[in-house]
């Protein structure tokens, strides 16, 4: 490799992670990491760092983590201080992975090479807060990485590189989240050698195919019985692991892990249980039938469909409420 760049890394969940560790590892010098303040998590509710934070705490790399980047907004001593540590780190490039904070335009204009965007979709689809949620919701059959250049925009800067992902039948947003990480840190340490070697290709998206995967709430997780199977199985794979497809029968909220679907008729009302045994809770749907596989009862562990009847039994035409209103915990 040439001479290093100098980096400063914004992110905060593990997605963003994963990219900072690649990018230690292909020899370039990080200078500062910027990262979401410690939250509050766990049962005890005690103050965590992100993931990104603890990768940096290892390495040795100063973190700051502004409320805000706004010089003229609510928090501006964090802006003052964060935009001071930027100065401080005379980088060359900044990179950018699921930070969580709007980055006004002197955060833009600050590296001379200005600010690399990984995006866990095939841009111009999927702009914004969830676009593995929503890929997986939608039922979609390819996803991807795009490396972005930054502009004031929400995700509509220039692409540079792009890379493609089949979305198996099977993948939840947990497991696909893990396969895009890896490929997205491979891809941006590609595009700072881009960089270093000016040989990056600024390409402007597409104005056709726009779609905006805006954040999950707590409250998509309930389910309604009366979609077909096919859209209940796409949200309990894109629900999972957060907020988790939630089902309520009787007083308990169940949360779904993991469901199949069947293309079967059958003439019971949304909701009613079919069969309920080792295989699975076969649940009649608006259309089709979901077999549910692994389940969880309020404070209780994920079970597969065996171990969770055993101490949970449900009967065959018991019926979960087809229009579930609680809000997913």
């Amino acid at each position: 490799m040439s001479q290093p760049l100098r980096v400063i890394f914004a992110g905060t969940p593990e997605f963003a992670a994963a990219a900072l560790a690649q990018i230690l590892a292909a020899g370039h010098t990080v200078p500062l990491v910027l990262t979401q303040p410690d939250r509050p998590a766990g049962r005890g509710m005690k103050l965590h760092a992100s993931a990104v934070k603890q990768l940096a705490v290892e390495h040795g790399i100063p973190v700051e983590q502004p409320l805000s980047l706004r010089l003229d907004g609510k928090y501006p001593d964090d802006a003052a201080a964060a935009q001071a540590a930027m100065v401080a780190a005379k980088a060359d490039v900044m990179v950018v992975a699921a930070y969580g904070l709007i980055l006004p335009q002197w955060t833009l204009d600050a590296p001379r090479l200005g600010c690399l965007n990984i995006h866990a979709s095939l841009l111009p689809r999927w702009r914004g807060a969830a676009p593995i949620h929503r890929a997986i919701e939608a039922g979609d059959a390819q996803t991807g990485v795009v490396i972005m250049q930054m502009d004031a925009g929400l995700d509509t800067g220039d692409m540079l590189l792009t890379e493609v992902l089949d979305i198996a039948p099977d993948d939840t947003t947990a497991s696909l989240h893990d396969r895009l990480a890896d490929m997205g840190g491979a891809l941006v340490v590609r595009a700072l050698a881009d960089a270093q070697a000016g040989k990056l290709q600024p390409r402007k998206q597409p104005a056709a195919g726009v779609t905006y995967a805006h954040k999950i709430e707590k409250s998509e997780a309930a389910v309604n019985w009366t979609d077909s199977a096919q859209t209940i199985g796409r949200r309990v794979r894109a629900f999972n692991p957060f907020p988790a497809a939630s089902a309520q029968l009787g007083v308990d909220v169940i949360k779904l892990w993991h469901a199949t679907v069947e293309n079967t008729a059958h003439h019971q009302p949304a909701g009613a249980v079919l069969s309920a045994d080792a295989h699975g809770v076969r649940v009649a749907c608006g259309q089709g039938v979901l077999c549910v596989t692994e389940l969880q009862r309020a404070g209780g562990k994920r079970l597969n469909a065996a171990d969770f009847l055993r101490g949970f039994p449900i009967a065959v035409g018991q019926c979960f409420e087809p229009h579930s209103t609680h809000q997913g915990s």
